[in-house]
């Protein structure tokens, strides 16, 4: 089926950044599409961003003109450079390929 991991999260201060990265293996290394996404507590899970073949991007409200999705299909792997992080941003957050989820990163903003 493929899999999908998430490495980089952590504690950043509110105003720091932080750079996740997702790697892909299996059925999943050539699919198209993929995204973020996050899941903080007591909300809804909400789309972070995509990234198409093609390197297009799109973003969700709420981080757009913060966040940045790269990819390197070399290495079969998508970046989530995060600038300006605050409090609010503090979530799990999941790298997506197709249908096959990672098992999500932890993203702490706290003083």
């Amino acid at each position: 089926q493929g899999q999908v991991v998430e490495a980089g999260g952590g504690l950043v201060q509110p105003g720091g950044s932080l750079r996740l990265a997702c790697e892909v293996s299996g059925a999943v290394v050539r699919v198209d599409n993929m995204a973020w996404y996050r899941l903080a507590p007591g909300k809804q899970r909400e789309v972070v961003g995509r990234i198409s073949q093609w390197r297009a991007t799109d973003y969700g409200d709420a981080v757009r003109g913060r966040f940045t999705i790269s990819r390197d299909r070399d290495k079969n792997m998508i970046f989530l450079q995060m600038n300006g992080l605050k409090p609010e941003d503090t979530a799990v957050y999941y790298c997506v390929a197709c249908t096959v989820w990672g098992p999500g990163t932890q993203v702490t903003v706290s003083s």
